[in-house]
Formats: structure tokens, C-alpha cells, sequence
């Protein structure tokens, strides 16, 4: 199909319904007064690829044009780096590390009195629309969903709202979503994507810069290529909404807003927890009537006022006239009841599809602190949505048989536990502050605010996934972490050492693997698997112990670290048990420790036998297969994806 027909069909569908104006009966204050609220969510997009956030290789002139009238964030940042997670504080308007919700498409159940934002938009007499993405990872996510939209489907928008309604509606656009910029094969992402572009429109693979984090070759430029077409393609349909919205003689009562849902779909950028991971493009733009509710001033106007996705709940249920609920601590930006601004925000990242982690992030704008609690795992650590990719293929490959600089393999190799960039003069957060003398004072500051906001909050994200699931059968982890059973002190002060290496840390770790606390145990375990091997040859009787704990992630970390070391049968027996589990938080975690140790070939059969790297669309024989090889133990077959 060509794009011009696309645009056809697509006009013709929003024609076709804008006449229906169904009931509303839970509209309490219709009134012409209020201002219309318009959300345009893209997918998987850094600024660093946007025309008006400063790239000249880019073709966005729609966004461009209204970053020109409105105003243009600097320092917008994702709460989460992968969707699901983002989404989640979004609807629910609370960070994950406090509601539990940090990984990717898990079913976290919430307190009955924590709704979605736009229920409370209701309230206040809007008609909430969603057209479509949901993806909120929350446990009954259907009746979650059905309460929160007056309608969430393909077909939705303010069409169908009564006369006069003011309304809320939300348009998701997945054009530059990671599937189509990496992980999809290529000739389905012509179809997609390339095919709907006049050739006019093409961006060929030499006019850009190459982020030089990837080996600047003619293929990994052609992979490249995907993200500045996908966007053009975005801009596209931006385009066609903002037509369609004058053209229903709305724009004039309608703000609007601008935003991608996290950091850019690429290797090292989504799912990591840097700049590259949290910071979005997101602009305002205010019609003349509603003008004065904007703190910033008038169009063309740039601003670096921090926000996060944290704000946006607050901000809406304001703006529409409704009372913020308690749980709600974000800020309100705009109007009348417009809160302080901030000089910092805490942000973090989980679990993203079948890769575990964990990582808190504090940004001022200007620098971006990263704490990783499990720097084993390199910053392209497995994740199957990921690895499926050509480009990723690619990478490995260039690896493999050293045709990287330093730069380029240290995506493959261990995480510093640490790190620091100033992401206003090193935009590719290449050079690591965390050492720099000059920058200690900054460094011990935000790794004190980190630290604080991880208590006072009671940051749920430290249990393992496990745990989260074993607590949400009897209550939520919201609530449960307000409970005086969460030990969040002990807690954190046992995952603080997790990735600091010495003899002296190590020993702290090993007396903690005593402790009556088994989260506490747990974060000691992970701590010593982040150690180095001299320092724990030492420590093979205390470590052989720990794998008798009756905390199973505990016995599984101790397993990993015993088996890597000391090539013990018993440890390697425990790996074997627990690769099978019919607990897939078990399964998952035990797999992901056998991806990191020495020697990996007594685990084929097993891994061969395991289910817990199946997915949605995924069979657990092809994702087992994807697992092996990626582990270099069998050769990659990728075909049945084609």
C-alpha cells in the first residue's frame, strides 16, 4: 500500500465516525469551558534523533513546527526505560519502585483506591479516549483499563464524545517502535515502513551520524537508517491528527502534548538506565485562549525545568479541575496550583523482557548518576527481543572476531558500578565522571540522594521478582512496603555493596549471609557474584553454605558463584534444578546467572528443556535455541522468523 493510500484510509475511518456521538452517563460537569487535552505518545525516541531538539539529519518537520510554537522540554525524562514500566507510572501517576510495577509486562496488583488518572478526568466531566496502546502492568489490566477509558481501542478519540464535551484523548503512534527500527527482519520493516514513504521522503544510510558506540560499517548503517525513517513515517501521522483536529475546528480549544514513552530502541539506548534509556523529547503547545496557564511563556520557548512522567498524572487531573490524589507526589506543572520546581529526579530500571536488572538513576539535567546493583551484567545483556535483531546479530558478530574499538566492546563486557556523565557536553555518555577527583563532591552528593530516596520511599524494587509475586497473592507491594515487615534500611544498606569490590566489602557480604533477613541475604549474594574471583576463592566454604539456604535466590546466586569458581558438581546440580523450575522468576533468574559463568556446555540439554525464555509468539524450543546461541553454543538460526 502506498502511503498516500494509507493516508486515504486512515482520514476516511476518522470521517466515518465522527458523527457517532455516543452516551455518556458517568459525565458529571459538561461544560464548554474546559480545555480540550490532547496526548501524542510515539515509541522508543530520544531527542538526540529529533530535527528540533538540535539533529540536522532528521526529517520531523510536523514535530519541529510545533516544538516552534510551543514549548520544548530539554529535560524530560521516562520514569522507566522500557514501555510497560513507563506506562505504568503514567497511568497510575506513582514510580514503580514504590508500586512494584518496574518489570516489563508483569501483572502487579495495585490498592482499589490507586485508578488510572484519566478516571479522575472523568470525574470532572471529560470523555477519556485511548487510541490504543495500554500496556500498564498491572494485574487485571482489562476492568483496570475499562474503568479509567471511556473507550481504548483502535477506533477511539474525541469523535466520540457528547456535544461539547470537553475531552482527553490519547493517540499512540508505534511507527518508531524498536520492532521496526531493529528487531523486526528487515524486508518486514520495508513493508511497514520505507513502503510508506514517498522515495523523497527516504533517509539513506550515509546521511547521519553514527553514534560512535557502534562500528561504523555499510551494514550496521543500513540497520541504522530504520530509526530516522521510522520517525519520518511518525511525523508523517502526527501530521495527519493535527490536521484532523483543525479540521473538526478543535485546535483552538486544545492543548497539546508531545512526548516519546522512553528512551530510543536501540542497543545501549531502551532498557539501559543512562540518559539514553530515560530522556524524551516532549514539547507543550497552548491555543491563545488557554495561553495564560503556561508558566513558560509563549511559543518558540525552550525550557531545561526537570520533569518526569511522575508529573503527568498530577498535572492532568489539575488542569481538568479535580483534586490530586495522596498517592500522587509527582508535581503539578501547570495553573494555578503549579508546584516547585525540582533540582534533581530519581528514576530507575528492571527487568525488560526475558533480561533481569536493576539500576537507579538520579539526573540534574546536566550529569546523569547511574547506580547499577548488578554490574555483572553487560549493558547488551541477553534479552531475546533484542538479540532476534539483525543489527544486534551484527554487533555480536564484529565482537566476536574483534573488529571493535574499546569503545564499541565495552556494550559486551562488565558495568562499572558506577557511573557519571555530563550529558550536556558528551550527549553519547561516553566518558565516565565516576572517578574524575573533580567530580567526587558531585558524585558522593547524588549517590547520597539516591540513597535517601530509596529509603524514604521504601523502594519495593528490591525484592526479586519472586518475591513481588508471592507478596501480591495476599496484598499489594505498594502497601506491603509501608508495613513494618519491610526491613527497608538493612535492605539497602546490604544492596549499596552489590558491585563494590574488595576483600574488605566481600567479608561485609559473607557475615550478611547470616542474616535473618532474607532480602538482606539475597542482595549479599548478588554482591559477591559482582566480586572478583581472587577475592572469593577464598570464601568457598562460606559460599558452599549458602547454597542450603531455604531463601531460593540466595541458593541459586551462591549456586552461580560456586559453580564459576570452583567448577563444584553440587553447585552445578543446583543450577540444573533450578533452569527447570516450574517458578519461571526461579527459572529465569538461574539462566540468566549460566549466561555469565566460564563454562557454559554442561547446560545444553538443560537449557534445551527449559520453558522460561518462552514468550508472546515466542515457542520455548526457538527461544531456547536464540539462548544457546547467543550464549556461543550453537549456531544462530533466526529464519523462523522470516
Amino acid at each position: 500500500m502506498k502511503y498516500i493510500s494509507l493516508i486515504t484510509v486512515l482520514t476516511f475511518g476518522m470521517l466515518s465516525t465522527g458523527c457517532q456521538i455516543g452516551a455518556n452517563p458517568s459525565v458529571k460537569n459538561v461544560t464548554k469551558d474546559k480545555p480540550n487535552i490532547l496526548w501524542i505518545t510515539i515509541e522508543d525516541t530520544s531527542p538526540h534523533f529529533i530535527g528540533s531538539y538540535g539533529n540536522s539529519d532528521a526529517k520531523t518537520p510536523v514535530i519541529d513546527q510545533l516544538a516552534s510554537k510551543g514549548i520544548r522540554f530539554d529535560n524530560a525524562f521516562a520514569t522507566g526505560t522500557v514501555c510497560s514500566a513507563s506506562r505504568a507510572a503514567i497511568i497510575t501517576g506513582v514510580k514503580t519502585y514504590k508500586t512494584g510495577m518496574g518489570n516489563h509486562r508483569s501483572a502487579i496488583p495495585v490498592p482499589q483506591y490507586m485508578k488510572g488518572f484519566p478516571y479522575y478526568l472523568q470525574q470532572q466531566g471529560y470523555y477519556t479516549s485511548n487510541n490504543k496502546k495500554t500496556d500498564y502492568n498491572v494485574a487485571d489490566a482489562e476492568a483496570y483499563t475499562t474503568e479509567a477509558w471511556h473507550e481504548s481501542s483502535k477506533n477511539a478519540g474525541w469523535w466520540n464524545r457528547q456535544k461539547d464535551q470537553p475531552f482527553f484523548a490519547v493517540f499512540n503512534y508505534q511507527d518508531s517502535h524498536q520492532s521496526r527500527t531493529m528487531t523486526y527482519p528487515y524486508n518486514k520493516y520495508k513493508t511497514m515502513v520505507l513502503d510508506q514513504l514517498a522515495p523523497a521522503e527516504h533517509i539513506g544510510q550515509d546521511a547521519f551520524e553514527l553514534p560512535p558506540f557502534y562500528n561504523d560499517t555499510a551494514e550496521m548503517r543500513k540497520q541504522f537508517a530504520r530509526v530516522y525513517n521510522s520517525l519520518k513515517l511518525t511525523d508523517n501521522k502526527v501530521g495527519l491528527l493535527l490536521e484532523r483536529l483543525e479540521k473538526d475546528g478543535l485546535k483552538d480549544n486544545t492543548i497539546i502534548f508531545f512526548y516519546g514513552d522512553h528512551g530510543e530502541g536501540i542497543p545501549r539506548g531502551k532498557t539501559n538506565g543512562i540518559n539514553l534509556g530515560y530522556r524524551v523529547p516532549f514539547i507543550a503547545w497552548f491555543p491563545e485562549k488557554y495561553r495564560h496557564l503556561s508558566p513558560w511563556g509563549n511559543g518558540g520557548v525552550v525550557t531545561n525545568e526537570l520533569v518526569s512522567f511522575e508529573d503527568l498524572a498530577p498535572t492532568m487531573i489539575s488542569l481538568a479541575g479535580g483534586a490530586v490524589p495522596e498517592q500522587m507526589t509527582g508535581r503539578v506543572l501547570i495553573g494555578d496550583n503549579r508546584s516547585k520546581e525540582t533540582d534533581h529526579l530519581i528514576l530507575s530500571s528492571d527487568r525488560a523482557d526475558n533480561g533481569i536488572e536493576m539500576s537507579r538513576t538520579v539526573t540534574n539535567g546536566d550529569y546523569v548518576y547511574s547506580r547499577n546493583f548488578m554490574p555483572f551484567l553487560p549493558q547488551l545483556r541477553y534479552i531475546r527481543y533484542f538479540e532476534i535483531s539483525d543489527i544486534q546479530q551484527h554487533m555480536r558478530s564484529d565482537y566476536a572476531q574483534g573488529k571493535l574499538n574499546e569503545l564499541q566492546k565495552s556494550l559486551f563486557t562488565e558495568r562499572p558500578v558506577e557511573s557519571l556523565y555530563n550529558i550536556k557536553n558528551d550527549k553519547w555518555e561516553l566518558n565516565n565522571l565516576s572517578e574524575d577527583e573533580t567530580h567526587s563532591e558531585l558524585l558522593l552528593k547524588m549517590r547520597q540522594q539516591l540513597k535517601n530516596e530509596m529509603i524514604k520511599s521504601k523502594d519495593i524494587g528490591l525484592l526479586p521478582e519472586y518475591e513481588l509475586a508471592d507478596i501480591s497473592k495476599n496484598t499489594t507491594p505498594y502497601e506491603y512496603r509501608l508495613t513494618a515487615n519491610y526491613a527497608i534500611e538493612d535492605i539497602v544498606d546490604s544492596a549499596m555493596l552489590s558491585g563494590v569490590k574488595g576483600e574488605q566489602q566481600a567479608l561485609q557480604q559473607v557475615k550478611l549471609l547470616k542474616h535473618e533477613n532474607k532480602i538482606v541475604r539475597y542482595w549479599a549474594a548478588v554482591g559477591l557474584r559482582s566480586q572478583n574471583k581472587t577475592v572469593l576463592s577464598s570464601l568457598k566454604t562460606q559460599l558452599t553454605k549458602a547454597m542450603d539456604d531455604d531463601y531460593p535466590p540466595v541458593a541459586i546466586t551462591a549456586a552461580a558463584i560456586v559453580y564459576d569458581i570452583f567448577n563444584d558438581n553440587k553447585a552445578a546440580g543446583v543450577l540444573k534444578q533450578y533452569c527447570l523450575d516450574k517458578n519461571n522468576d526461579l527459572a529465569l533468574l538461574t539462566l540468566h546467572y549460566m549466561m555469565y559463568v566460564d563454562d557454559k556446555k554442561p547446560y545444553i540439554e538443560t537449557v534445551k528443556s527449559s520453558r522460561a525464555m518462552a514468550g508472546r509468539n515466542y515457542p520455548a524450543k526457538a527461544a531456547a535455541a536464540d539462548f544457546l546461541a547467543s550464549m556461543g553454543l550453537l549456531p544462530n538460526t533466526w529464519d523462523y522468523r522470516k
